[in-house]
């Protein structure tokens, strides 16, 4: 897009209406050593003994390292749901729209010139790169603000989501690269930028077992790192939440269970509580991929629980965990307020 344009293009897909959207006394000299050397072990003692008890703490999260994907600890968020929600809007890969918003503009952060004001010397501007050309066919008002401002990333990135869908994505991802900016090299650039965001920044998800389990596990790791949504999540990916996640496109807990084995041909009821009583419980030990694990949370019971997951093997499951995380991968054998199992039936 930095070197060349469109002048003229069919209209996009369409116009997206929502926001985009922590005193003793003075020793004696002779002692200072002493003194700190007690403080610190004494310090070191206070904070195992307080990570000791909160995990024993019902409704604690204690994740281990948590699996997702690379892209967080080099996007900035803003940038990284603008990408993931623009890219759920027109069903283009989130890891190549943002990899297009590295090559261009490394995310709104580079220092050439175009990227907040003016245009480059090709012409393009805004943290996309688009020419004007192509701008007025693809323009998106994507914070509803009435502007469709080409330096605003919150109309920059849906734009250029709809773009690509025209271009022939996902089906057709190097044509739509290539569209975008007529040069092979970059096309390789950016999907070897794209690989690595996708890529899981610990170790790989192992996804054991067969059948519909397995699905549902396949279908929710797809949303690794997403954002967590109060109320969000339908039966065909994320969706803007209620009260806390009104503005947040993405996944509570039950709404990433729901669409995971809605995908593999089972729907679900919509609430943590609800599946508990309408989904068989079974005994631990038994559990499989793609189970539900369900937990007293930080408003549940153990008959009413508050939480719940999908099991990935005998240790791990995958999470939408609480209000400003993401959909990750954790450990659901350390947690002390685990209440149960159940395995969905067709």
């Amino acid at each position: 897009m930095a070197t060349s344009g469109i002048n003229r293009s069919p209209p996009p897909l369409d116009r997206p209406t929502g926001r985009v959207g922590h005193r003793w006394s003075q020793p004696r000299p002779c002692m200072m050593p002493i003194v700190m050397a007690t403080a610190i072990g004494a310090l070191v003692l206070i904070a195992v003994l307080l990570s000791a008890i909160m995990t024993l703490l019902p409704g604690y999260d204690v994740p281990s390292a948590p699996c997702g994907t690379s892209a967080p600890t080099n996007i900035p968020p803003l940038y990284l749901d603008l990408y993931q929600q623009s890219a759920a809007r027109y069903g283009v890969p989130w890891s190549v729209l943002a990899a297009v918003g590295k090559a261009e503009s490394d995310h709104g952060r580079g220092p050439a010139p175009g990227v907040t004001t003016g245009s480059n010397h090709a012409g393009a501007a805004g943290p996309m790169q688009f020419m004007p050309a192509t701008w007025q066919s693809f323009g998106v008002d994507g914070n509803a603000d009435g502007i469709k401002d080409i330096y605003d990333p919150a109309d920059a990135i849906p734009a250029a989501a709809s773009f690509l869908r025209h271009g022939g994505a996902p089906a057709h991802l190097n044509q739509a690269l290539l569209r975008y900016n007529h040069d092979s090299a970059y096309v390789t650039k950016v999907l070897r930028i794209a690989e690595s965001y996708a890529a899981p920044a610990c170790a790989p998800v192992q996804l054991s077992g067969t059948g519909r389990g397995s699905a549902a596990t396949a279908a929710a790791s797809h949303w690794l790192g997403t954002p967590y949504s109060y109320g969000g999540g339908g039966l065909a990916g994320p969706t803007l939440g209620i009260g806390q996640g009104a503005k947040v496109r993405g996944f509570d807990c039950s709404g990433l269970a729901r669409y995971a084995w809605h995908q593999a041909g089972t729907t679900l009821p919509r609430t943590t509580v609800e599946q508990w009583h309408a989904v068989p419980h079974i005994p631990p030990g038994r559990q499989q991929p793609g189970d539900l694990v369900f937990f007293q949370g930080s408003d549940g019971g153990p008959n009413r629980p508050g939480h719940v997951g999908l099991v990935l093997d005998s240790d791990r499951m995958i999470e939408a965990p609480r209000t400003g995380t993401r959909i990750r991968i954790s450990r659901y054998t350390i947690r002390r307020d685990l209440v149960g199992y159940a395995r969905p039936v067709g």
